[in-house]
């Protein structure tokens, strides 16, 4: 009985399962998408996640000025330390699921604006860059 009794405990620990998953739309859809390096797909999508924290984003569209950016997936509350055992024996299927979404402007190639802006920013520069 006493080496009984731990085993369940043991293995009633380890029944537990937590589904995380992150999802990433755009406005317009079907945006190339890569976090932390990775190509994961086109918006929307949804793929799993091991650990919560940082990740890198880039999105990619043709006719759209890419974004780079970093985003947080944060932790739910029952998934902290000693909170996250008991939560996952008595629930068994938890889920974990992080949203972000990500609106793309249209690129403006107008040449007229690439040279406004490049007189700005010399005159911004001879100066200093005080105003």
């Amino acid at each position: 009985m006493r080496i009984l009794l731990p085993i369940l405990v043991v293995v009633s620990f380890l029944s537990g399962c937590v589904k995380r998953t992150i999802a990433i739309s755009s406005t317009p859809s079907g945006a190339l998408v890569w976090v932390n390096d990775r190509e994961v797909g086109r918006t929307p999508v949804q793929f799993g996640f091991i650990y919560y924290g940082e990740y890198d984003v880039r999105l990619e569209k043709d006719g759209y000025e890419p974004i780079m950016t970093t985003r947080w997936a944060a932790s739910p509350w029952w998934d902290a330390p000693m909170i996250d055992m008991v939560a996952e024996v008595v629930t068994r299927n938890l889920e974990s699921r992080v949203s972000w979404n990500f609106a793309l402007e249209q690129r403006n190639d107008d040449p007229e604006l690439l040279l406004q802006r490049a007189k700005e920013f010399r005159k911004d520069s001879i100066r200093g860059g005080v105003e």
